[in-house]
């Protein structure tokens, strides 16, 4: 008799549960006007049924399976725009100026960034100072009429899928999105943000968090061939320096092969970087900056793959703070240029007197890279880079747990060539088109923990594994470094403080001071 009792009482209470959630408000576009035909344009009917939910308090606008042309939606808060499996929402083209929201009046501050990340109205989904909302569902955004350059000469352009600023609470999930314009999703101060099982297949950047705090990204694929496939800034569009910090990201894949190739699941790659006339453009990275007034804090990254793409850059170049870094558990394979860019230097696109960022505490451990650099039109770029420039040090880098395979296949002239500083210019890879190393080159580091490594290169190369500059207080343990016959294992400039254990190749010791020494 209990035992039939607690059963109508599980019953009772999940009718109470079902019927709750029966009542909550559900807001379908049709029924505002909508057409799902591919043809019709749907703003009005769209806008329209958020702002119905809106004055009701909130609820879920719905689109059912169909194709629904759109200008700018704008979201409100407690709002849901679930898109269900069979839904697509296309970005329209804008015509006769008639088209997306205008972009925000200029601002001051608008020459620290880019057009795009001064501006948010210009968006497929836009939202300003809204809190507790929500995209999701298994349809996809398309962003067809898009532009992937700003177009401020063309009234109604629309240039992002969706662009957030200044809100709170706010979950992507389980979308997709098919050409995102300049940005798929672009949010400037978003505070508590999750995005989880999103699918982007970008002709630009994929996500951009720029200015964001306590940010989790997870179980996402990105594809981005020809701009940043994750990438978290802290610029200064928000008028004012913000960092990017309290982030998470984790089991996602960045690829860089060519656009759509992803959603449709072929992974072509009819666009090579080899190519002798080819512009040095695949990219597909995780990275933190360029935009860096605010700096970045707080940062882990784990359980990641890349594969046909560039591999980590961290930089700082406008005056920002990196600080406490940790990247875990990534694997990558076919990485164009570099696996790890590591930079501080001193754009300072930013407010006169600011000063040289900081960069300090960071941390790359068990990371596999396979076929790395060594492109027919730049062989000798491929080795991981630290640096900082002259009076301002990277500071506090452990590398550990690493094993990586480069294509390499450098001559020994490399090794001579000058190294330029770039100190104000934008800061990237592909500026460094010779380096005098194969696997791993310092400048400006100090306090450098190098700790069970493998370097191997599957072409011939006469490069030393490691050059160090203007490194100070090094530590290198458990290193297995392959070299050429007559190669030296490292070449020291200016280093103090430098020390040796377990290396192949090399007798264990210290150096104190070492103004030119091979090793």
């Amino acid at each position: 008799m209990r035992a039939f009792r607690k059963i109508i009482s599980v019953i009772a209470l999940l009718v109470l549960i079902f019927s709750a959630e029966a009542k909550q408000p559900f807001y379908n576009v049709l029924d505002y006007g909508a057409k799902g035909d591919g043809k019709t344009n749907c703003t009005k009917a769209i806008n329209a049924a958020i702002a119905a939910a809106s004055k009701k308090g909130g609820g879920t606008v719905f689109f059912p399976a169909g194709n629904f042309l759109s200008y700018t939606i704008r979201l409100k808060s407690n709002i849901t725009l679930h898109l269900s499996q069979g839904a697509v929402l296309i970005g329209d083209q804008e015509k006769d100026g008639v088209g997306y929201d205008l972009p925000e009046e200029d601002a001051w501050y608008k020459k620290f960034q880019d057009f795009g990340h001064s501006f948010w109205r210009n968006s497929l989904i836009y939202g300003d100072s809204l809190r507790d909302i929500a995209i999701e569902g298994h349809g996809m955004i398309w962003g067809r009429g898009l532009y992937t350059y700003d177009k401020p000469e063309i009234k109604g352009s629309g240039n992002k899928a969706i662009g957030l600023k200044n809100c709170f609470n706010v979950t992507i999930r389980d979308i997709s999105i098919l050409h995102g314009g300049h940005f798929c999703i672009l949010a400037t101060g978003v505070d508590n943000l999750t995005i989880d099982n999103v699918r982007v297949d970008a002709d630009r950047d994929g996500f951009d968090i720029d200015c964001c705090k306590n940010v989790r990204i997870s179980n996402c694929n990105i594809n981005s061939p020809t701009d940043d496939g994750l990438c978290l800034k802290s610029s200064f569009g928000l008028g004012y320096a913000r960092a990017t910090e309290n982030v998470t990201i984790t089991n996602c894949h960045i690829y860089g092969y060519d656009h759509g190739t992803l959603m449709d699941g072929t992974f072509k790659t009819d666009f090579k970087d080899e190519t002798p006339d080819a512009k040095h453009s695949i990219t597909g990275r995780l990275k933190l900056g360029t935009e860096s007034n605010g700096g970045f804090k707080n940062i882990a990254v784990s359980n990641c793959v890349f594969e046909h793409s560039r591999g980590i850059c961290i930089e700082t170049a406008d005056g920002g703070r990196i600080e406490d870094i940790v990247m875990d558990n990534i694997t990558m394979r076919d990485i164009t240029d570099t696996p790890f860019f590591i930079r501080l230097n001193a754009r300072m696109r930013g407010p006169e007197g600011t000063p040289v960022g900081v960069c300090r505490r960071i941390t790359l451990s068990n990371i596999n890279v396979y076929d790395v650099g060594g492109r027919p039109k730049f062989p000798e770029v491929g080795a991981g880079m630290v640096m900082g420039i002259p009076g301002y040090y990277i500071e506090d880098v452990t590398l550990s747990n690493i094993r990586i395979y480069y294509r390499a296949g450098a001559s020994k002239e490399a090794v001579t060539k000058e190294v330029p500083q770039h100190i104000d210019m934008y800061p990237d890879p592909y500026r460094w088109h010779s380096l005098p190393a194969y696997g791993m080159y310092f400048r400006y580091v100090k306090g450098l923990r190098v700790n069970d490594v493998v370097l191997r290169y599957l072409n011939r190369d006469e490069r030393p594994a490691f050059v160090l500059d203007e490194v100070h207080n090094a530590r290198f343990y458990n290193v297995d470094a392959q070299k050429g016959e007559g190669a030296p294992q490292f070449i020291l400039k200016n280093v103090t403080n430098f020390s040796t254990r377990d290396v192949s190749g090399v007798r264990d010791g210290q150096i104190e001071k070492a103004e030119m020494k091979e090793l």
